[in-house]
């Protein structure tokens, strides 16, 4: 598994972290932020496996900039000025995180349908779910305060 540096580990140790816990016996806590960044790096990886074709180029274009855009907006999210801000930055990713499970099914369909692929639409999914959790939790926070 790919890990993010220790420069960007020890500024997000300073300030609040978004948290998980997967809830299953023996497996590691892990953080939003780490499962998008390795969602981005496992997209981007597949993508350099895809056909050197014009679909291939388009559609792998078209991916890696959704996936890694789920990051980048759950990282944004991170250093909110407000809760609102929070909201709207972690819809963003919400939707990119859609965006981003749609291109992975369009290579299933047409130009690779192996084990990894299949797993990337089921992480997309799960983040999906995390993602809508997130925001229902922190807009009904918002809506009590």
């Amino acid at each position: 598994m790919v890990q993010r540096g220790e420069p960007q580990e020890a500024l997000r140790g300073e300030g609040r972290r978004l948290s998980l816990d997967e809830g299953r016996p023996g497996r590691r806590r892990m953080d939003i932020q780490d499962r998008t960044f390795q969602f981005a790096v496992r997209v981007v990886k597949l993508v350099d496996r895809l056909p050197r074709t014009i679909a291939g180029m388009e559609v792998g274009r078209q991916l890696v900039r959704a996936a890694t855009s789920v990051g980048a907006n759950v990282e944004e999210a991170d250093a909110a000025e407000s809760r609102r801000d929070f909201v709207h930055k972690m819809k963003i990713a919400h939707k990119e995180a859609r965006e981003a499970r749609y291109w992975l099914e369009i290579v299933q369909a047409a130009l690779l349908d192996d084990a990894e692929v299949r797993s990337l639409i089921q992480e997309s999914n799960e983040l999906i779910c995390i993602l809508q959790a997130i925001i229902k939790s922190a807009t009904k926070k918002l809506d009590t305060t």
